[in-house]
């Protein structure tokens, strides 16, 4: 599998179920201006999968603080996503979302990604893409193996901060700590405050 990273985010228009479950055609590049969290799942009504839709429902208004927009993709036809939202959490279901669910039956958003396994589904790969439609950050997991939707946000949060302050986020960097300046100077300020003894 290649990376998309550095590269324009391959557009799409596609069927969705929004999220007052009506059913609108979503275009990718329509987001120009916000960042976008573009997430793949393999199956609705499947096992993991609900846990992080949810999980990133929950942290929807986070996003959304930050001028980003969180999109959910899987090879599900736009009628089967309406059907999972209209199930009850309880029941294993979505219930109410506030963000699209995109319908990819015919797979080429997958594949566009590449993140189709074995033409079949698609493994759980995220995408955070820049205001200029440009990919800034690419993570793939197996199908086993669920996301951390924080993880997500930390990333929006270093891009900004990297495109506002024109420094760089060192390992492990949260909103509100200091970044690196991009010069050897820079490098060896910041190691001797976090790492000489």
């Amino acid at each position: 599998m290649g990376t998309l990273v550095t590269k324009e985010a391959p557009d799409f228009t596609a069927k969705a179920v929004m999220p007052d479950n009506s059913f609108a055609d979503v275009t990718l590049s329509s987001y120009r201006g916000k960042y976008v969290i573009l997430y793949f799942y393999p199956l609705d009504f499947t096992f993991v999968c609900p846990s992080e839709i949810l999980a990133f429902n929950t942290k929807l208004e986070e996003f959304k603080k930050r001028n980003t927009e969180v999109l959910g993709v899987s090879v599900d036809s736009h009628y089967t996503h309406c059907a999972w939202r209209q199930t009850p959490v309880a029941k294993g279901g979505l219930g109410e979302l506030g963000y699209p669910l995109v319908a990819d039956l015919d797979k080429s958003i997958a594949r566009a990604y590449d993140v189709l396994l074995n033409d079949s589904v698609a493994l759980r790969g995220l995408f955070l893409i820049d205001k200029e439609g440009v990919v800034r950050h690419q993570v793939i997991n197996d199908l086993p193996l669920g996301r951390n939707v924080d993880e997500a946000l930390r990333m929006v949060d270093a891009l900004q901060f990297t495109e506002q302050h024109g420094e760089v986020c060192p390992a492990n960097w949260r909103e509100g700590q200091e970044g690196m300046k991009p010069t050897a100077e820079g490098v060896a300020e910041y190691l001797s405050k976090k790492f000489a003894e």
